[in-house]
């Protein structure tokens, strides 16, 4: 079972562009987990695909594949991200390694509790803030109430900016998860390097 450490985790979800590999290169170690979540590959290309990723990311940094349990364990891959209401992780338990990390999609209390029950690792909450697409927000009120009602850890994702990371701490997430957070940091960062270059 995973253990979470005392700082914020840090989950980065990739976009199903897959053009994810030198995103990962460079936020190297600052990162907790990577999601693979590549719907539109064959299963040949998902394995590929995260072989290279396994192969990319840093050491520390323990990469899952969305969905794709049977993919995950074939690649050695260090988990699986299970859709809400998908087989239960304690099923899963059964036929993947002993240190197989499982989060799981939540959308509300009643989930959290239940991935919780059926052994999953952590939850990913959402959406937490207004996302496109994504319904009505949470809002970290109910947030709070979801996290603080189960002993797993519970990630805060959608719609989360850097800005909002210690807030989402303080509702009892125990770090947050997204797509939009980490490329929009990966681009800043890639700006400020031109910058320099450009002024040198």
């Amino acid at each position: 079972m995973y253990s979470a450490p005392s700082r914020p985790l840090l989950y980065f979800i990739t976009d199903g562009r897959g053009e994810f590999l030198s995103q990962i290169e460079e936020l190297g170690d600052s990162i907790d987990f990577l999601q693979i979540r590549e719907r539109d590959l064959t299963s040949r290309e998902l394995a590929a695909v995260t072989r290279s990723a396994l192969q990319a990311a840093h050491p520390r940094v323990r990469v899952l594949v969305n969905d794709r349990a049977d993919v995950a364990v074939a690649c050695g891959a260090h988990g699986v991200h299970l859709r809400s209401h998908a087989i239960a992780p304690a099923v899963l338990r059964r036929i993947v390694p002993a240190e197989f990390v499982i989060s799981v999609s939540c959308h509300n209390l009643e989930d959290v509790v239940r991935a919780e029950r059926e052994g999953a690792d952590m939850a990913l909450l959402a959406p937490v803030f207004d996302t496109p697409g994504k319904g009505q927000p949470l809002g970290l009120a109910r947030f709070e109430k979801a996290a603080r009602s189960v002993r797993i850890p519970v990630l805060a994702l959608g719609g989360v900016t850097s800005a909002d990371i210690a807030r989402c701490v303080e509702a009892g997430a125990a770090g947050v998860a997204g797509i939009r957070l980490f490329t929009t940091a990966i681009q800043q960062e890639r700006t400020r390097r031109s910058d320099r270059r450009s002024k040198a």
